[in-house]
């Protein structure tokens, strides 16, 4: 299949099958070798390219981009960060300048990422960074080149504006993806690929029939009313945790967490519940919600619970060529919280992360939402534990009478992210950890106190 975009400020035309990686194809087909391939899996930002669109530009990682998703869009790999002309862009002078390169290796990903933050005015260099590992320098020489950079005026040449295009893999809103669909329900759909990426690029995978859903406008909406937001499924992790700011902090302080910004640029939260994984961060924080899932086969929709979405390890409540179009969560749960439990605070993979909302009136318990991913097959909801606060004073007693009860609920696994016990202790001080936040007493886990 043919797919054209701008490739360093030219029109390009790429002949490849759809899941080809955009990594692979700068420097296999291009001879563009800036692109590094580290870990071949969107966690090390060796790849990073900038990517612009209708929605502006991002930090996207090239080993798990297929090339349909680049259709009609402008591509920046570190080849076309300098001018024409050859004059370095403010944030590789601040490299140069501030000794943010040792090896190197690392090197060009961090520019691309940079100049894709400092294109976007951004000043949360940690942040920005995260997404990008050095071995050598220890970070502080590039956080400083970062801020170095941040005032200096973006080059004319980084504005990109993309050349028009679409490709037949790429339904162009949901009617046409419901079409599509029902008549290859053995079909894969791709949106963000972070997750899809992997099976080709790790598992070598052949996906058959594939569809790409960045086109389905109609599924990147956000609705906010008075009362809930809806999340059309295609809408990406970045913009979901700018949504849940203000109503969720504690959601979207983990959502910062799950996934570096390339991965959030890329990741949809639609593909995050559609796959179903035990280990999924966001099922737990929507389900302690009360989230209700949209789906959609053919012309018929219905909603479920998101809890009831998930019916065993790999199995989902979802028919052959049934997709999820939305999410809708309520607004005005005061009391909700999300705790993750990982060996790395930034950019890793839960061994627990709870979702927490429990009512308390007049000091009584009068309902609890808990579920928890990483303790069983599915994201699941901890039933003995609600039942033992249920109807009892919101107290430490309380507290610690509930505790035994996560036993009941879960027989977690012994895996390489943690044992069975630590993971029991995890969810049972995440508990004793709701009730301390809720009394006002500071649970950051990145605080010291003597």
């Amino acid at each position: 299949m043919d797919i054209t975009f701008l490739l360093n400020g030219e029109t390009v035309t790429a002949q490849a099958a759809p899941t080809v990686t955009l990594l692979d194809w700068l420097r296999v087909d291009k001879g563009l070798c800036g692109t590094k391939e580290g870990c071949n899996e969107g966690d090390c930002g060796a790849c990073t390219v900038m990517v612009t669109d209708d929605h502006g530009a991002r930090a996207l990682n090239a080993c798990i981009l297929f090339l349909p998703q680049l259709a009609g869009k402008a591509v920046r790999t570190v080849e076309g960060i300098a001018a024409p002309d050859g004059t370095l862009h403010p944030v590789q002078q601040a490299m140069v300048d501030h000794h943010g390169s040792q090896c190197g290796f690392c090197t060009p990903g961090f520019v691309v990422s940079m100049a894709t933050a400092h294109l976007n005015g951004r000043s949360d260099h940690d942040d920005q960074l995260a997404g990008n590992l050095c071995r050598c320098t220890g970070y502080a020489p590039i956080v400083r080149a970062a801020q170095a950079a941040m005032n200096m005026p973006v080059p004319d040449h980084m504005r990109d504006t993309a050349p028009k295009a679409d490709t037949p893999f790429a339904p162009a809103s949901a009617d046409a993806l419901a079409a599509w669909y029902l008549d290859h329900p053995d079909g894969t759909l791709i949106a963000g690929a972070t997750d899809v990426g992997l099976w080709v690029t790790k598992q070598f995978r052949d996906l058959g029939e594939v569809a790409f859903l960045h086109a389905c406008t109609d599924l990147q909406d956000i609705e906010v009313t008075e009362d809930a937001i809806r999340f059309g499924a295609a809408v990406t992790m970045t913009r979901v945790l700018e949504a849940v700011t203000t109503d969720y902090p504690s959601f979207a302080a983990m959502i910062r967490r799950y996934g570096s910004v390339q991965v959030r640029n890329a990741a949809t939260i639609g593909g995050n519940i559609a796959n179903g994984s035990p280990i999924g961060d966001n099922p737990p924080a929507l389900i302690a919600l009360g989230a209700t899932l949209h789906l959609r086969r053919g012309d018929a929709v219905r909603d479920v619970p998101l809890e009831a979405f998930f019916l065993a390890y790999g199995k989902q409540d979802r028919k052959p060529g049934e997709f999820v179009t939305a999410v809708t969560i309520p607004r005005g749960r005061v009391a909700h919280r999300v705790y993750k439990l990982s060996k790395r605070f930034d950019q890793d993979i839960s061994a627990v992360c709870g979702g927490f909302d429990v009512t308390v009136a007049n000091g009584i318990v009068e309902a609890a939402k808990i579920a928890f991913g990483g303790m069983a097959g599915v994201p699941k909801r901890a039933t003995a534990v609600e039942a033992a606060l249920v109807g009892q004073p919101w107290t430490t007693e309380t507290i610690a009478t509930a505790l035994p009860a996560f036993a009941q609920d879960f027989q977690p696994l012994d895996d390489i992210r943690a044992s069975a016990a630590y993971r029991l202790q995890g969810v049972q001080n995440m508990l004793q950890r709701y009730f301390a936040d809720l009394s006002g007493t500071a649970v950051d886990v990145r605080g010291i106190s003597a």
